[in-house]
């Protein structure tokens, strides 16, 4: 527990900063009306009652929320375990468990979550999501990045040692 909220002011800043945008999405834009800002980004206000893709939007708030707490005690338990070097990883956890916290915050006041970021083509458009899914997305691969480069720094002391 020590590892991530030796990190609480990111994660604080990482809700914080969720939750003024969201504010700012569900104040001025329109819902499902894209605003072009790029050729292949836009705004795009919807409703997200699931998790990820919409996965599991049937089985209601109550479960999705119990997950997410899950999910977060999960995280911050892994963080706990971080070596006080692995900076990366501690970023990392923090990220997630500051978006999780974002959407759970938005789940459990609104009973879904607030998506707003498109990527797309004329033809193909992905997911909408928003910023607490980047802190997610960006604080797994910063904990997949700090476990890779200890896998090298590892396998480079075995074959000096040899």
């Amino acid at each position: 527990m020590k590892a991530v909220c030796g990190y609480s002011a990111l994660v604080a800043a990482s809700v914080a900063l969720d939750q003024w945008i969201k504010g700012l999405v569900e104040a001025n834009l329109v819902m499902h009306e894209q605003v072009d800002i790029l050729p292949f980004f836009a705004l795009y206000r919807t409703y997200n009652t699931g998790v990820a893709f919409s996965m599991f939007s049937s089985v209601g708030d109550l479960p999705l929320t119990i997950l997410s707490v899950a999910v977060i005690a999960f995280v911050l338990f892994l963080g706990s375990r971080s070596a006080p070097g692995q900076t990366f990883a501690r970023i990392g956890f923090a990220l997630i468990v500051g978006g999780a916290i974002g959407n759970l915050i938005d789940r459990a006041m609104l009973g879904h979550v607030v998506d707003y970021f498109l990527f797309h083509t004329p033809v193909w458009s992905f997911a909408v999501f928003n910023l607490a899914d980047v802190f997610i997305s960006v604080g797994a691969f910063l904990v997949i990045l700090e476990e890779f480069v200890q896998w090298l720094r590892e396998r480079k002391a075995r074959h000096s040692d040899n």
